[in-house]
């Protein structure tokens, strides 16, 4: 039996239904539901045709005005990153720092949001493929320059120019050769999402995404066209509570 969570907000009701698949996010927000963890907080930071972001427990009585957004348990959660889970319009997913303080992608332990983002054109789609092919690529490049860090610092230091071409000749070739035939591009099932329901694939494959919306997308809708302030935060409060209705 599927886990479903109700988030009770001041806008109407939200059901999610958590996935299996990520299995130590589904539980992690199981528990803080039961605990009451979330009851009181408020969607803190809401972006109009991107995302609506809660679970900051700093944000729960938090005066007018005041930034929110790095509040959480003193835990986080290793990333869970599923092909075939991806930030299609509804999805529910993990907050993170980013990859300059967090390369492991490891996910806040209470703070998620949700997807709403837009419906793109297959002509962007197919933009946005290439670019994600040839990230993909300069992300496998760079873990192997990584790998190699003590010999490219020892030619430096030599200042042996000649090793250092050839060496950036090899792990490009390998970096190719490692990507080949699996390019993280977009599925068929991603392009058929995004140009019908809407998303933000621009997130997939950096974010861990563990459940969807059931029902209450049009609490979302309602919620992603709240005013808010220079810190995204609603000028009026979006409050919730979160409580287990399945599992």
């Amino acid at each position: 039996m599927a886990t479903k969570l109700k988030i009770s907000t001041s806008k109407g009701d939200i059901i999610v239904r958590l996935y299996d698949e990520t299995p130590i996010h589904r539980d992690n927000m199981t528990r803080l539901a039961k605990d009451g963890y979330y009851d009181g907080t408020l969607f803190h930071r809401v972006i109009k045709d991107f995302m609506i972001q809660g679970g900051d427990p700093d944000s729960r009585n938090a005066p007018k005005g005041k930034r929110l957004g790095t509040g959480g348990p003193d835990y986080t959660l290793p990333a869970e990153i599923v092909d075939g889970l991806f930030h299609k319009r509804g999805a529910l997913c993990a907050a993170r720092l980013g990859d300059d303080v967090n390369p492991a992608r490891e996910s806040s332990g209470s703070q998620f949001y949700i997807v709403w983002g837009e419906v793109y054109k297959a002509g962007q789609l197919q933009q946005l493929d290439r670019q994600m092919k040839q990230n993909h690529l300069a992300e496998t490049f760079n873990a192997l320059v990584a790998a190699h860090k003590t010999e490219i610092m020892d030619m430096r230091r030599n200042r042996d120019r000649a090793g250092l071409q050839a060496l950036q000749e090899r792990l490009t070739d390998e970096a190719k050769a490692a990507v080949k035939g699996h390019e993280e591009g977009l599925s068929p099932t991603q392009k058929e999402v995004y140009t019908t329901i809407g998303g933000t694939p621009f997130l997939d494959r950096q974010y861990t995404v563990f459940g969807e919306v059931e029902t209450g997308l049009d609490v979302v809708e309602q919620i992603i066209n709240a005013d808010t302030d220079s810190s995204d935060r609603p000028k009026d409060d979006i409050t919730m509570t979160v409580s287990v209705v399945e599992e």
